[in-house]
């Protein structure tokens, strides 16, 4: 169905085996996987009591997990990226030139109706199709 799939996956959730799952049946003949994690930077008034050595530890730290975890899925390549969440993947997305966004979600809760998931984010603004794996735990 798809050729280029992109897989959104926090690090500090479970649910990238099970979105990676999917996008290997969604995936064409040939297509490729490419696992994303977006870091998210300390902002503002935060990001100036911190040393710029120690985000960049943690970002190091970060894209090693990554790719430990996407070791164990053969044929799925990682990619780490600075920025905003939602942002960063509808980006990423575009630069690729994905045809499909498959990301999991949690069980959305009164504050996702006013500021908005990841996830809803995803949906809203990605020019490609976008599969939603809801996580029902």
């Amino acid at each position: 169905m798809y050729k280029n799939i992109l897989v959104p996956m926090a690090l500090d959730h479970g649910v990238g085996e099970n979105s990676v799952a999917i996008a290997r049946r969604l995936l064409s003949e040939g297509g490729k996987i490419t696992a994303l994690h977006v870091y998210e930077a300390p902002e503002g008034s935060v990001g100036a009591y911190i040393d710029d050595s120690v985000v960049q530890s943690a970002f190091d730290r970060a894209k090693a997990r990554l790719e430990e975890r996407v070791a164990a899925m053969p044929g799925v390549s990682s990619m780490i990226v600075k920025g905003h969440s939602g942002r960063s993947i509808i980006d990423t997305a575009t630069a690729l030139k994905a045809d499909c966004i498959v990301m999991g979600s949690h069980k959305p809760g009164l504050i996702d109706y006013f500021l908005g998931s990841t996830a809803s984010r995803v949906v809203q603004h990605a020019a490609c199709a976008v599969h939603v794996a809801r996580d029902i735990n």
